[in-house]
């Protein structure tokens, strides 16, 4: 089948019947459900556009078909720069808002599927397993989500102390179908809206037999049996889109995910009881740079989308010659072009790795992943100092299709450069970055994506070479003139 339509993904979704549970609920079909059907529907959109661009949103497959370009394995510049342009298109879609779009996983597993070989040598078997399991997710276009991180009794205690590890996903046993797995994993975002769900390793593991039933690498039907999601509150209250425009379009929803006995079949199986290439796995494979060059471009959307929304609220109030705007406005610009540099750099930069995928540097990468986490409460804090109380004067569509309160809301919520209808949905969206409970899940995602900041922080001390910055220090300081 190859790239497909936002039709066939609504009807592939209807028909999965995967075990969704919100609000003491079984969700039922999740493409009709109130807390999903939106969002369903603007990723529907988001595979709609490779039918509508087919030369830009998809690539020509080796027997002669279409796949999206989000499955391309880069071999050229050109390649990347194409799939960058790509991704930017389903960013700037969801105006950077969805985090989770099929693309950020599309592109883990092309780079997983050409390193092969590093799963072969943990098993034949699960080479041509990454490798088929790629073809067929190309093939089918399949959406998928994806959980690493297992639930924690008690952030003092190690992944081995006596109530983590009986929560814990871990193999129950093998059997000549498959492996059978139970426990819990946290957090598996758009979990609701996907057909895959894929199970990548944990936090870091010991090197010690004890840590062998944890370290799994497996992919598996979202509609398992024996798997069930179980879902947070919705943020979509079922409101016009003027009153939530974002909310009533983009809330990806995130679910814990619990695994009762459930059976993943041999050819599913990517790795099992390796806790050494289960703890390389992403930097083994070169999966991590990809995930964050597409995580990098997002980012930029989201950046370039909330300055903008700053930009046309001090242009609509008549604030743009105010200097405590103006320094605001400055500081996201900066922001702005800070992630640009870094996805620049990064591509700039790219050459083929190990496994002679063109890979885009990584340092710019590791920065920016670090950089955004800090920076992106500050831009919607920005947005609420510069609205100040306006976020609170937005009366709903509601009101506006009351003729009995209609001249007194034209007359009074007008600003200086936008009638009243134009200037209180411009806030109502502000309110929805910055204040809503979308807004706030938002910041937290944010805050979060790629673990804890402290750790993430670790990790690039450890990734960077300081070595030859400290031998400069050290030859200066013996400078004899």
């Amino acid at each position: 089948m190859g790239a497909r339509s936002g039709n066939n993904y609504l009807s592939s979704l209807k028909k999965l019947g995967a075990e969704i549970w919100i609000a003491g609920a079984r969700a039922g079909d999740v493409t009709a459900h109130p807390a999903f059907a939106n969002c369903a529907r603007s990723v529907a959109s988001l595979y709609d556009m490779q039918m509508e661009h087919p030369e830009t949103m998809t690539f020509r497959t080796e027997d002669g078909g279409r796949a999206g370009m989000s499955f391309i394995i880069p071999k050229t510049a050109d390649d990347l720069r194409k799939r960058t342009r790509m991704m930017k298109t389903w960013a700037d879609y969801g105006c950077g808002m969805l985090g989770r779009t099929p693309d950020y996983l599309n592109v883990s597993l092309a780079a997983m599927a050409a390193a092969r070989s590093y799963f072969s040598e943990s098993d034949p078997r699960f080479g041509e397993n990454i490798w088929n399991y790629y073809e067929q997710a190309r093939h089918h276009d399949w959406c998928a989500t994806h959980t690493l991180v297992n639930p924690r009794a008690s952030r003092a205690a190690g992944w081995a102390g006596h109530t983590d590890a009986d929560l814990a996903l871990k193999l129950v046993e093998q059997t000549n179908e498959g492996i059978v797995v139970s426990g819990c994993r946290m957090l598996a975002t758009l979990a609701p809206l996907s057909e895959e769900l894929l199970v990548f390793p944990s936090t870091v593991l010991k090197a010690e037999p004890a840590a062998e039933p944890f370290a799994l690498s497996f992919a598996i039907n979202c509609n398992a049996k024996g798997l069930k999601f179980l879902c947070r509150d919705t943020y979509d209250l079922g409101r016009p889109r003027f009153d939530h425009p974002l909310a009533s379009r983009f809330d990806e929803m995130d679910a814990v995910v619990v695994f009762d006995n459930v059976l993943v079949p041999w050819e599913r199986v990517f790795l099992c009881g390796d806790v050494a290439r289960c703890n390389a796995l992403y930097a083994g494979t070169g999966a991590v740079v990809h995930m964050m060059h597409q995580v990098a471009v997002k980012n930029v959307a989201k950046s370039e989308f909330v300055l903008g929304l700053a930009a046309r609220i001090a242009e609509a109030s008549d604030a743009m010659s105010l200097p405590h705007v103006r320094d605001r406005l400055a500081e996201m610009i900066m922001t702005t072009e800070t992630m640009r540099a870094c996805l620049r750099a990064a591509e700039a930069d790219a050459a083929p790795d190990k496994w002679g995928v063109f890979t885009p540097a990584r340092a710019p990468l590791d920065t920016a992943r670090n950089l955004f986490p800090r920076l992106y409460p500050r831009l919607v804090e920005i947005i609420q100092l510069n609205s100040s109380s306006s976020l609170m004067a937005t009366p709903s569509a509601a009101d506006f299709a009351n003729p009995a309160e209609l001249p007194d809301i034209e007359r009074y919520f007008g600003a200086a450069d936008a009638p009243a209808k134009e200037r209180v949905a411009l806030y109502r969206l502000a309110w929805d970055v910055a204040c809503s409970a979308f807004g706030g899940r938002q910041v937290l995602y944010e805050r979060f994506f790629f673990g804890d900041p402290v750790r993430m922080a670790s990790a690039l001390v450890d990734n960077t070479d300081l070595k030859p910055l400290v031998e400069r220090v050290r030859a200066f300081l013996k400078r004899p003139d």
